[in-house]
C-alpha cells in the first residue's frame, strides 16, 4: 500500500475562530452537565435504572434534559455559521444571549412547575426568538452582505 502526504506550510493553514460561539457553548455544556446530573440524582434516588417507572418527578427531569437537547444544537449551529459570516459582535451575544437565558428560564419552570408557569413561557419565547433571529441574520448576511 502506498502512502501519501499531504504538506501544507503553515502560512497556508486557514485557522477559524469562532470564539463567541465557543463561549455560549461552554456555557451551555455545563447547563447541560447540570441538567444531566440532576436526571442521575433523581434515578438513584427513586432507584430507577431505565424510563421513568412512573415516576413523575423522573419524567420531568428526563423532559428538561430531553427539551434542552432538542434545541441548543440546531441553535449553536446557527451561531457558529453566523459568527463564521463576520457580523458585529453584539448582534451574536444578542442572539446567544437570549438562548443561554431562554433554557435557563424553560429548565427552572419546568424542573419546578407542574403544567404552565411564566419561567417555561418566556423561556421557550426567548429560545425561539434566538432561534428566529440568527436563523433570519444568517439569511440576511448571506443575501445582502456576501
Amino acid at each position: 500500500m502506498q502512502e501519501y502526504a499531504l504538506l501544507i506550510s503553515y502560512k497556508d493553514i486557514v485557522i477559524m475562530s469562532l470564539p463567541i460561539t465557543a463561549f455560549y457553548a461552554s456555557l451551555l455544556a455545563l447547563c447541560y452537565l447540570y441538567l444531566s446530573f440532576s436526571v442521575i440524582g433523581v434515578r438513584k434516588s427513586a432507584r430507577i435504572g431505565v424510563g421513568d417507572g412512573g415516576n413523575s418527578d423522573l419524567a420531568r427531569a428526563i423532559r428538561v434534559h430531553g427539551n434542552f437537547s432538542e434545541y441548543v444544537p440546531i441553535t449553536l449551529i446557527l451561531l457558529a455559521c453566523l459568527e463564521s459570516l463576520g457580523p458585529q459582535q453584539w448582534v451574536l451575544h444578542l442572539g446567544a444571549c437570549a438562548l443561554l437565558f431562554g433554557r435557563v428560564f424553560h429548565a427552572y419552570g419546568l424542573r419546578h412547575h407542574e403544567g404552565k408557569s411564566w419561567q417555561r413561557l418566556v423561556g421557550m419565547l426567548l429560545t425561539f426568538i434566538s432561534m428566529l433571529f440568527l436563523a433570519a441574520t444568517n439569511l440576511y448576511m448571506i443575501h445582502y452582505i456576501i
